[in-house]
Protein backbone atom coordinates (compact mmCIF):
# COMPACT_ATOMS: atom_id res chain seq x y z
CA UNK A 1 0.00 0.00 0.00
CA UNK A 2 1.74 3.18 -1.50
CA UNK A 3 0.83 6.63 -2.03
CA UNK A 4 3.87 8.17 -3.42
CA UNK A 5 1.79 11.08 -5.41
CA UNK A 6 -0.55 11.85 -2.33
CA UNK A 7 1.85 15.29 -1.65
CA UNK A 8 3.33 16.53 1.20
CA UNK A 9 1.72 16.72 5.22
CA UNK A 10 2.92 18.05 7.73
CA UNK A 11 2.20 16.99 11.70
CA UNK A 12 2.16 19.45 14.52
CA UNK A 13 2.41 18.31 18.03
CA UNK A 14 4.14 16.73 21.04
CA UNK A 15 6.13 13.92 20.84
CA UNK A 16 7.37 11.84 24.21
CA UNK A 17 10.01 9.48 25.12
CA UNK A 18 7.91 6.03 26.32
CA UNK A 19 8.86 3.51 28.78
CA UNK A 20 7.33 0.01 28.55
CA UNK A 21 8.05 -2.95 30.10
CA UNK A 22 10.29 -5.35 28.09
CA UNK A 23 9.62 -8.29 31.21
CA UNK A 24 6.13 -9.51 32.09
CA UNK A 25 4.49 -9.38 35.52
CA UNK A 26 3.26 -5.80 37.55
CA UNK A 27 4.78 -2.92 36.93
CA UNK A 28 6.18 -2.05 40.51
CA UNK A 29 8.23 -5.02 40.23
CA UNK A 30 9.37 -4.95 36.79
CA UNK A 31 13.66 -4.30 36.41
CA UNK A 32 14.21 -4.10 32.62
CA UNK A 33 12.11 -1.53 30.62
CA UNK A 34 12.11 -0.89 26.84
CA UNK A 35 12.54 2.80 25.63
CA UNK A 36 10.59 4.25 22.69
CA UNK A 37 8.83 7.01 21.75
CA UNK A 38 5.72 8.02 21.71
CA UNK A 39 3.30 11.15 20.00
CA UNK A 40 0.12 10.83 17.81
CA UNK A 41 0.99 14.01 15.36
CA UNK A 42 4.52 12.10 14.67
CA UNK A 43 3.25 8.43 14.65
CA UNK A 44 1.19 9.82 11.92
CA UNK A 45 3.81 11.74 10.07
CA UNK A 46 5.78 7.93 10.65
CA UNK A 47 2.79 5.92 9.04
CA UNK A 48 2.88 8.38 6.17
CA UNK A 49 6.47 8.39 5.38
CA UNK A 50 6.37 4.41 5.52
CA UNK A 51 3.24 4.78 2.90
CA UNK A 52 5.64 6.83 0.69
CA UNK A 53 3.74 10.63 1.56
CA UNK A 54 6.47 13.09 2.21
CA UNK A 55 5.69 14.00 5.80
CA UNK A 56 7.35 16.85 8.10
CA UNK A 57 6.88 17.08 11.56
CA UNK A 58 6.71 20.49 13.55
CA UNK A 59 7.33 20.33 17.17
CA UNK A 60 9.90 21.21 20.15
CA UNK A 61 11.92 18.88 22.39
CA UNK A 62 14.00 19.22 25.51
CA UNK A 63 17.92 19.68 24.96
CA UNK A 64 18.73 16.36 26.72
CA UNK A 65 19.04 12.62 25.70
CA UNK A 66 15.47 12.16 25.64
CA UNK A 67 14.50 14.96 23.11
CA UNK A 68 17.94 13.47 21.01
CA UNK A 69 16.06 10.01 21.04
CA UNK A 70 13.04 11.25 19.80
CA UNK A 71 14.32 13.10 16.80
CA UNK A 72 16.68 10.08 16.27
CA UNK A 73 13.39 7.94 16.02
CA UNK A 74 11.05 10.31 14.42
CA UNK A 75 13.64 11.46 11.57
CA UNK A 76 14.85 7.73 11.21
CA UNK A 77 11.50 7.13 9.37
CA UNK A 78 11.66 9.09 7.31
CA UNK A 79 9.95 12.28 8.55
CA UNK A 80 11.37 15.88 7.86
CA UNK A 81 12.32 17.12 11.45
CA UNK A 82 13.67 20.26 10.64
CA UNK A 83 11.23 22.63 11.88
CA UNK A 84 11.96 20.54 15.62
CA UNK A 85 12.98 23.52 18.18
CA UNK A 86 15.53 22.09 20.46
CA UNK A 87 15.04 23.97 24.15
CA UNK A 88 18.04 24.04 26.37
CA UNK A 89 15.48 24.87 29.48
CA UNK A 90 12.58 22.82 29.67
CA UNK A 91 12.64 18.86 29.29
CA UNK A 92 11.61 16.33 27.03
CA UNK A 93 8.61 14.81 27.93
CA UNK A 94 8.35 11.11 29.51
CA UNK A 95 4.95 8.67 30.07
CA UNK A 96 5.03 5.08 31.00
CA UNK A 97 2.78 2.33 29.54
CA UNK A 98 1.71 -1.19 30.70
CA UNK A 99 1.06 -2.85 27.81
CA UNK A 100 -1.46 -5.65 27.17
CA UNK A 101 -4.31 -6.80 24.39
CA UNK A 102 -7.01 -5.09 26.76
CA UNK A 103 -5.43 -1.76 27.15
CA UNK A 104 -2.51 -0.03 28.07
CA UNK A 105 -2.79 2.56 31.31
CA UNK A 106 -0.48 5.37 30.61
CA UNK A 107 1.11 7.36 33.49
CA UNK A 108 1.99 10.73 31.80
CA UNK A 109 5.36 13.48 32.80
CA UNK A 110 4.77 16.00 30.84
CA UNK A 111 4.50 19.03 32.55
CA UNK A 112 6.74 21.89 31.83
CA UNK A 113 7.98 20.07 28.67
CA UNK A 114 9.78 22.01 25.39
CA UNK A 115 6.62 20.84 23.47
CA UNK A 116 4.00 22.41 26.01
CA UNK A 117 5.77 25.89 25.14
CA UNK A 118 4.76 25.96 21.56
CA UNK A 119 2.74 28.64 20.80
CA UNK A 120 1.93 30.16 17.54
CA UNK A 121 5.41 31.24 16.32
CA UNK A 122 5.52 27.68 15.61
CA UNK A 123 3.88 28.24 12.42
CA UNK A 124 7.39 29.94 11.20
CA UNK A 125 9.13 26.47 11.20
CA UNK A 126 6.40 25.42 9.03
CA UNK A 127 7.71 24.91 5.31
CA UNK A 128 4.53 25.23 3.41
CA UNK A 129 6.27 24.08 0.04
CA UNK A 130 4.17 21.85 -1.71
CA UNK A 131 2.15 20.87 1.38
CA UNK A 132 -0.83 19.82 0.81
CA UNK A 133 -2.43 18.78 4.07
CA UNK A 134 -1.61 20.02 8.12
CA UNK A 135 -2.65 17.43 10.48
CA UNK A 136 -3.25 18.08 14.51
CA UNK A 137 -5.35 16.80 17.34
CA UNK A 138 -6.87 18.02 20.45
CA UNK A 139 -3.84 16.75 22.41
CA UNK A 140 -2.07 19.54 21.73
CA UNK A 141 -5.10 21.95 22.93
CA UNK A 142 -5.01 20.50 26.23
CA UNK A 143 -1.18 20.96 26.88
CA UNK A 144 -1.11 24.84 27.48
CA UNK A 145 -2.79 27.77 26.69
CA UNK A 146 0.02 28.53 24.26
CA UNK A 147 -0.96 25.42 22.74
CA UNK A 148 -4.37 25.95 22.24
CA UNK A 149 -3.15 29.25 21.00
CA UNK A 150 -0.85 27.72 18.35
CA UNK A 151 -4.05 24.97 17.19
CA UNK A 152 -6.34 27.83 16.58
CA UNK A 153 -4.10 29.64 14.30
CA UNK A 154 -3.20 26.93 12.36
CA UNK A 155 -7.06 26.01 12.12
CA UNK A 156 -8.85 29.90 11.41
CA UNK A 157 -5.16 30.73 9.70
CA UNK A 158 -4.99 31.15 5.53
CA UNK A 159 -5.30 27.73 3.91
CA UNK A 160 -2.41 28.74 1.16
CA UNK A 161 -3.86 25.89 -1.17
CA UNK A 162 -3.16 22.95 2.27
CA UNK A 163 -6.06 21.67 4.18
CA UNK A 164 -6.35 20.70 7.92
CA UNK A 165 -7.09 17.14 9.66
CA UNK A 166 -7.79 17.27 12.83
CA UNK A 167 -7.98 13.90 15.40
CA UNK A 168 -10.08 14.54 18.09
CA UNK A 169 -7.51 12.39 20.50
CA UNK A 170 -9.44 12.73 23.49
CA UNK A 171 -6.80 12.49 26.93
CA UNK A 172 -9.12 12.88 29.56
CA UNK A 173 -5.93 13.14 32.13
CA UNK A 174 -5.55 16.09 30.12
CA UNK A 175 -8.22 18.15 30.66
CA UNK A 176 -8.57 17.90 34.44
CA UNK A 177 -7.72 22.24 34.62
CA UNK A 178 -8.87 22.76 31.54
CA UNK A 179 -12.76 23.15 29.24
CA UNK A 180 -12.86 20.91 26.63
CA UNK A 181 -15.74 22.53 25.14
CA UNK A 182 -13.13 24.16 23.06
CA UNK A 183 -12.42 21.16 20.98
CA UNK A 184 -15.93 21.16 19.30
CA UNK A 185 -14.52 24.84 18.16
CA UNK A 186 -11.54 23.34 16.96
CA UNK A 187 -12.96 20.62 15.18
CA UNK A 188 -15.53 22.90 13.43
CA UNK A 189 -12.92 24.56 12.19
CA UNK A 190 -10.96 21.83 10.54
CA UNK A 191 -11.36 20.59 6.77
CA UNK A 192 -11.38 16.51 7.54
CA UNK A 193 -12.15 15.36 11.36
CA UNK A 194 -11.70 12.07 12.54
CA UNK A 195 -13.02 11.17 15.93
CA UNK A 196 -13.42 7.76 18.19
CA UNK A 197 -16.93 7.17 18.18
CA UNK A 198 -16.26 6.24 22.42
CA UNK A 199 -14.01 9.78 22.85
CA UNK A 200 -16.77 11.51 20.90
CA UNK A 201 -19.24 10.33 23.11
CA UNK A 202 -17.15 11.25 26.08
CA UNK A 203 -16.50 14.49 24.50
CA UNK A 204 -19.17 15.38 23.05
CA UNK A 205 -22.47 13.41 24.25
CA UNK A 206 -22.83 11.03 21.14
CA UNK A 207 -21.03 8.83 18.42
CA UNK A 208 -23.56 8.62 16.29
CA UNK A 209 -22.30 9.94 12.96
CA UNK A 210 -25.32 10.94 12.30
CA UNK A 211 -25.20 13.28 15.18
CA UNK A 212 -22.03 14.36 15.67
CA UNK A 213 -22.42 15.74 11.75
CA UNK A 214 -25.46 17.88 13.08
CA UNK A 215 -22.78 18.97 16.30
CA UNK A 216 -19.69 19.03 13.68
CA UNK A 217 -21.07 21.01 10.24
CA UNK A 218 -17.99 22.84 9.09
CA UNK A 219 -15.66 19.99 7.89
CA UNK A 220 -16.29 18.76 4.88
CA UNK A 221 -15.51 14.84 6.07
CA UNK A 222 -15.65 13.54 9.15
CA UNK A 223 -14.79 10.46 10.02
CA UNK A 224 -16.34 8.40 12.81
CA UNK A 225 -14.06 5.27 14.08
CA UNK A 226 -16.56 2.71 15.63
CA UNK A 227 -14.03 0.31 17.01
CA UNK A 228 -14.54 -3.42 15.92
CA UNK A 229 -17.62 -2.25 14.22
CA UNK A 230 -15.53 -0.13 11.96
CA UNK A 231 -15.52 2.88 10.52
CA UNK A 232 -18.03 5.69 9.22
CA UNK A 233 -17.12 9.46 6.84
CA UNK A 234 -19.82 11.51 6.35
CA UNK A 235 -19.44 13.76 3.20
CA UNK A 236 -20.98 15.81 0.95
CA UNK A 237 -24.14 14.53 2.98
CA UNK A 238 -23.64 10.87 2.36
CA UNK A 239 -22.37 7.89 4.95
CA UNK A 240 -20.11 5.23 3.64
CA UNK A 241 -19.25 2.52 6.36
CA UNK A 242 -16.37 -0.16 5.84
CA UNK A 243 -16.62 -2.86 8.71
CA UNK A 244 -13.53 -3.29 10.49
CA UNK A 245 -10.78 -6.46 9.39
CA UNK A 246 -10.39 -9.07 11.86
CA UNK A 247 -7.14 -8.92 13.67
CA UNK A 248 -5.48 -11.08 16.58
CA UNK A 249 -4.87 -7.85 18.57
CA UNK A 250 -1.66 -7.78 20.17
CA UNK A 251 -1.91 -4.17 21.77
CA UNK A 252 -4.18 -1.34 20.82
CA UNK A 253 -2.11 1.77 21.37
CA UNK A 254 -1.32 3.56 18.05
CA UNK A 255 -3.87 1.93 16.28
CA UNK A 256 -6.39 4.97 15.67
CA UNK A 257 -2.87 6.86 14.35
CA UNK A 258 -2.36 4.61 12.02
CA UNK A 259 -6.02 4.69 10.61
CA UNK A 260 -5.66 8.21 10.86
CA UNK A 261 -2.38 8.15 8.62
CA UNK A 262 -4.02 5.17 5.82
CA UNK A 263 -7.10 7.34 5.69
CA UNK A 264 -4.81 10.55 5.09
CA UNK A 265 -2.85 9.09 2.63
CA UNK A 266 -5.85 7.45 0.28
CA UNK A 267 -7.86 11.07 0.25
CA UNK A 268 -4.59 12.84 -0.64
CA UNK A 269 -4.26 10.36 -3.63
CA UNK A 270 -7.95 10.99 -4.38
CA UNK A 271 -9.23 7.27 -3.79
CA UNK A 272 -13.23 6.73 -3.34
CA UNK A 273 -14.43 6.60 0.00
CA UNK A 274 -14.61 3.24 0.58
CA UNK A 275 -11.42 2.86 -0.08
CA UNK A 276 -10.10 5.58 2.14
CA UNK A 277 -11.38 4.05 4.89
CA UNK A 278 -10.23 0.47 4.01
CA UNK A 279 -6.84 1.84 3.60
CA UNK A 280 -7.59 3.28 6.99
CA UNK A 281 -8.09 -0.03 8.18
CA UNK A 282 -5.02 -1.74 6.94
CA UNK A 283 -3.20 0.73 8.08
CA UNK A 284 -4.47 0.14 12.00
CA UNK A 285 -4.35 -3.25 11.78
CA UNK A 286 -0.64 -3.45 11.12
CA UNK A 287 -0.28 -1.81 14.65
CA UNK A 288 -2.51 -3.89 16.49
CA UNK A 289 -0.48 -7.15 15.32
CA UNK A 290 2.32 -5.34 17.61
CA UNK A 291 3.40 -4.33 20.52
CA UNK A 292 4.52 -0.86 18.60
CA UNK A 293 3.12 2.20 18.33
CA UNK A 294 4.32 2.41 14.74
CA UNK A 295 4.88 -0.77 13.18
CA UNK A 296 5.78 -1.87 9.12
CA UNK A 297 2.86 -1.48 6.80
CA UNK A 298 1.11 -4.82 5.76
CA UNK A 299 2.93 -6.13 2.55
CA UNK A 300 1.15 -5.56 -0.58
CA UNK A 301 0.42 -9.12 -1.48
CA UNK A 302 -2.23 -8.51 1.49
CA UNK A 303 -3.14 -4.92 0.98
CA UNK A 304 -3.42 -4.48 -2.35
CA UNK A 305 -6.22 -7.58 -2.99
CA UNK A 306 -8.32 -6.35 0.02
CA UNK A 307 -8.09 -2.68 -0.94
CA UNK A 308 -10.18 -3.04 -3.88
CA UNK A 309 -11.69 -6.68 -3.00
CA UNK A 310 -15.63 -6.94 -2.85
CA UNK A 311 -17.83 -6.79 0.41
CA UNK A 312 -17.47 -10.29 1.00
CA UNK A 313 -13.84 -10.94 0.79
CA UNK A 314 -13.24 -7.91 3.11
CA UNK A 315 -16.06 -9.71 5.84
CA UNK A 316 -14.02 -12.90 5.75
CA UNK A 317 -10.60 -11.64 5.93
CA UNK A 318 -8.76 -12.56 9.16
CA UNK A 319 -4.93 -11.02 9.52
CA UNK A 320 -2.80 -12.76 12.34
CA UNK A 321 0.65 -11.93 13.23
CA UNK A 322 1.86 -14.31 10.81
CA UNK A 323 0.38 -12.45 8.08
Amino acid sequence: MRFEQAGGVVCLGETMVVLVPAEPGPPHEVVKWTRAIGGAESNVACHLARLGVRSAWVSAVGGDAFGRAVLDAVGGAGVDVTGVSVDPDRPTGLYVKEANASGSPVRYYRQGSAASAMGPEALDRLDRTDVRLVHVSGITAALSDSCLALLRAVLTGPRDGHVVSFDLNWRPALWRDRDPSVLRELANAADIVLAGADEAEAVWGTGDPAKLRELLPGPASLVVKQGEVGATLVEDGVFTHQPALRVDVVEPVGAGDAFAAGYLAAHLAGNPPARRLRAGHLQAAAVLLTTEDVGQPLPASVTGPLLDADDGTWAAAYLREST
